[in-house]
């Protein structure tokens, strides 16, 4: 792409949607900022968001089709795709075929897969990796409303009175919505309750947390909703006119919801002097065997007290992925045709009309986990994976694996050459990246942007779209897939929301039906549905929400409970945010968060590590003690995979349960245990080029300059498998009981630095990793493991969007800085993504705390 004036696109991460105004400035080189005009975000971007254009460079890239571990022209590998179809379909019929697709796909792509999936191959089995995240809130939509659709907008968060975040770190999650959320307090002294089994980073900074237990959700918001309706609370009104209440509805609640009463207390009182509520939910509340109900728990209390369809009022389900509502307004789920529609004789007609096709598939197809083990089982002969990496993301990670290695016929549209589905592969194809596609996304607010190509194509590398077209011409459909554009496919799809509008959804983007490519390549963001897309009535057969009865679990497991989420600075399974090292600065391994009162009972130690185990499997993390934790509670990152980790493994330890009405598996309430785990040695290595190494435990983050891995194993250390071909210095410390190796090559750059101990200490990571990123990197210091000549130790960084360290801050606080506005001032922490305020916070109050102890 030429270099000229910012681009306007959309963040390749949350679902929050964000805006950027992006600046080619070279080959790969692109400038990241926020775009001022963009109603989700106005110029605001979280971390992850600053730092795309760390993440744009090729290494790792699939850049060629690949037949097995052989490269091959375009034309044979979709030849070789369509035969292997084909053959499967003429053999064992069109059910024994499946895709798995990826909110990482844009609309176009997604509806041209859904398209020939179950248009035209005849199989209702494409699914995809949204189902781990939002469908059980798709599935409480679809009962209370009739129609998967939020009820609520972003600019509700500039009107409530109350916010109200059930499972959900929003600062770290979808730090631009904890922004607005911020900004609202100060504006409107709005109040914030936040309802986590855990003290997160989020919850700290609430008004009132709420530690409910594990799957008590459902509990708590039938409590709630009967305290209130005692105390006068319910909306008579709109419970006649707009709700259909199911017999004894009010009479079944239950009173019992396992919180301390003073703070349940609280909230009753709260809810009651705030009817401007407005609940955000997430995976906390979706990512669970009830995760539906739960869902449909929150819906009732807004439908029974008349919280919703008017301005900071309403249940609004933010979603994880930037296209996780694209996917389900096309039909990326296994359970849904397209535009919303189901699988009705006259809603079949309808599509197969539509898309003038006879081979319509006959009903829904497999959800994610049954998906899998129809795989496993052999009834699926043929599979297609899309953007996603479902041999670490999904649950039970061991068992996809198997079932993977058992399909005969596996193929891997992607962006990078070697995930751990990819290892998988019969066919790998070369898919754009985030800043080389051309599209739309839909956000949690049902706003549509326009993501633009800022980059050529690498390599041979095709839109999701295009490749899928081919195939679909090979397979004699080419005249239903003709598209030319990506404009092309959304006339197509707008056009098809007319189908909705004729079986009473509210999905309509027909005014995008005649649409230009100039009209399309201009696109402004636009919202489907308006504001409040239910105020005039819900997408049911009289235009009534239902209430839906829902009864709390038993939720009580044996042993600990473990939790599992997203770290503030990474996204998914890394193949990303693993390229950036400013990114990789937070969490640089992937750690199991315990209660210190667990840690001494169980003799874990911070900072050593410890074996999680699981009816599923077992993995090796390092241990974090964290008061935020509950007792007899774990919590673990969902982000590492067998690319870079040997350890923190956390699809290996959750078990396949789902949700029986949506499928979606439950990540949160595992059953588990932890024990330490000793190992005879640890060492930490930086290199210029990745390493893959054979030890018991090993992680591996990019820092400026190269990687740096963590390493710890039994028995004896394999050295020259660790370090590259150079120039090799070494130096023995007894007194520290650590070996200290250097290898540089012929012009004196340092290629490797190897610290390793059996009994000692390893010296701290911070100044060595900028010491080895510098271009005059000292031998002499770097085999020292400390500078010739103390500089100032800034500390762990807290602040990524500025480089902040915590040292710094403290420095800040104790000079009289005691506010996060006030050290935002004198060091800039804490003014961009928002999502370190609550550590600065913490940091000002232990230092506060120090100085009144000295003067005392």
């Amino acid at each position: 792409m030429a270099k000229g004036a910012p681009i306007n696109t959309t963040c390749a991460y949350c679902g929050v949607g964000c805006g950027i105004a992006a600046q080619v400035k070279g080959a790969r080189e692109v400038t990241i900022k926020g775009d001022k005009t963009h109603p989700a975000n106005h110029g605001r971007l979280c971390s992850k968001g600053t730092y795309l254009g760390e993440t744009l460079e090729l290494e790792g890239r699939l850049l060629h089709p690949m037949l097995g571990e052989r490269r091959a022209s375009w034309d044979e590998a979709l030849d070789d795709v369509a035969e292997r179809l084909q053959s499967v379909i003429a053999e064992h019929g069109p059910e024994s075929v499946a895709f798995y697709v990826s909110g990482q796909l844009l609309t176009e792509d997604y509806y041209v897969a859904n398209k020939l999936a179950k248009g035209f191959i005849g199989t209702g089995t494409i699914d995809t990796n949204s189902r781990l995240c939002m469908a059980s809130a798709v599935a409480a939509h679809n009962r209370a409303f009739g129609e998967d659709v939020v009820p609520c907008s972003y600019e509700d968060l500039d009107c409530a009175d109350l916010v109200v975040l059930v499972g959900s770190n929003t600062a770290w999650c979808h730090p631009v919505i904890w922004q607005r959320i911020e900004k609202l307090r100060e504006r409107r002294g709005t109040k914030l309750v936040v309802i986590d089994p855990r003290r997160t980073e989020t919850a700290a900074l609430a008004d009132l947390h709420i530690p409910v237990a594990p799957d008590g959700d459902i509990a708590l918001f039938n409590a709630l909703l009967d305290a209130v309706a005692k105390r006068g609370g319910l909306d008579a009104k709109f419970l006649r006119d707009q709700c259909e209440v199911p017999e004894g509805f009010f009479a079944g609640l239950s009173g019992e919801h396992g919180v301390n009463p003073q703070i349940f207390a609280k909230l009753v009182d709260l809810l009651m002097e705030r009817p401007r509520m407005l609940t955000l939910f997430s995976q906390g509340a979706n990512q669970s065997a009830c995760g539906t109900d739960k869902g449909n728990a929150i819906i009732n209390f807004h439908l029974a007290t008349g919280r919703i369809n008017r301005l900071g009022a309403g249940p609004f389900s933010i979603t994880g992925q930037p296209n996780a509502m694209g996917g389900r307004e096309v039909g990326g789920l296994a359970n849904t045709l397209a535009c919303h529609l189901g699988f009705s004789e006259d809603e079949r007609a309808d599509v197969a009309g539509f898309w003038k096709t006879d081979r319509l598939c006959s009903g829904q197809g497999l959800k994610a986990v049954d998906l899998f083990r129809a795989v496993h089982e052999g009834r699926i002969k043929f599979l297609w994976v899309m953007a996603t990496n479902p041999a670490v993301s999904m649950p039970d990670a061991g068992f996809v694996r198997e079932a993977l290695a058992r399909c005969p016929n596996i193929v891997v549209s992607d962006v990078i050459a070697d995930t751990d589905t990819a290892k998988f592969a019969h066919v790998r194809l070369p898919a754009l990246g985030w800043a080389e596609k051309d599209g739309t996304v839909t956000n949690s607010e049902r706003r549509v942007s326009r993501q633009r190509a800022l980059l050529a194509a690498p390599g041979e590398a095709r839109a999701d779209w295009r490749i899928v077209c081919d195939v679909a011409a090979r397979l004699g459909h080419g005249r239903h897939f003709d598209f030319t554009s990506p404009a092309a496919i959304f006339r197509e799809y707008a056009a098809m929301t007319a189908l909705a509008g004729r079986h009473g959804k509210k999905l309509d983007l027909t005014q995008w039906a005649d649409c230009s490519d100039r009209d399309y390549e201009r696109m402004l963001p636009f919202q489907w549905g308006g504001t409040h897309p239910l105020r005039h009535g819900f997408a049911t057969s009289d235009g009534k929400a239902r209430l839906i009865a829902v009864t709390a679990p038993k939720t009580q497991v044996d042993g600990m409970v473990l939790n599992t989420g997203r770290y503030r600075d990474q996204w998914h399974t890394m193949t990303r945010t693993g390229l950036s090292p400013s990114l990789s600065v937070h969490r640089r391994e992937p750690l199991v968060e315990v209660h210190p009162a667990d840690a001494e009972r169980l003799a874990l130690e911070d900072g050593g590590l410890a074996c999680v185990s699981s009816a599923a499997g077992e993995s090796i993390y390092r241990v974090a003690v964290s008061d935020g934790q509950v007792t007899g509670q774990i919590f673990v990152p969902m982000h590492f995979t067998d690319a870079n980790s040997g350890g923190g493994r956390t699809g290996l330890l959750v078990e396949a349960k789902t949700d029986p009405v949506s499928g979606q598996p439950a990540f949160k309430n595992v059953a588990a245990d932890i024990a330490p785990w000793q190992p005879e040695w640890r060492a930490f290595l930086l290199t210029r080029t990745r390493v893959q190494p054979d030890c018991t435990y090993w992680a591996q983050m990019r820092v400026k300059g190269g990687w740096l891995t963590e390493l710890a194993g039994l028995g004896a250390v394999d050295i020259d498998a660790l370090l590259p071909e150079g120039m090799r210095r070494e130096v023995a410390d007894i007194a520290r009981g650590m070996r200290r190796v250097t290898v540089g090559d012929e012009d004196g750059q340092m290629l490797a630095a190897l610290y390793l101990t059996r009994s000692g200490e390893l010296p701290a990571r911070d100044w060595i990793v900028r010491q080895f990123a510098a271009p005059d990197a000292s031998d002499h210091e770097l085999l020292a493991g400390r500078p010739a000549i103390a500089l100032p130790d800034r500390g762990k960084v807290v602040c990524v969007c500025h480089d902040v360290g915590e040292n710094t801050i403290r420095e800040a606080a104790a000079n009289g800085a005691n506010t996060v506005q006030a050290v935002g001032e004198a060091t800039c922490a804490g003014t961009n993504c928002g999502s370190c305020r609550t550590l600065i916070a913490q940091i000002i109050e232990e230092t506060d705390a120090t100085v009144r102890e000295a003067a005392e």
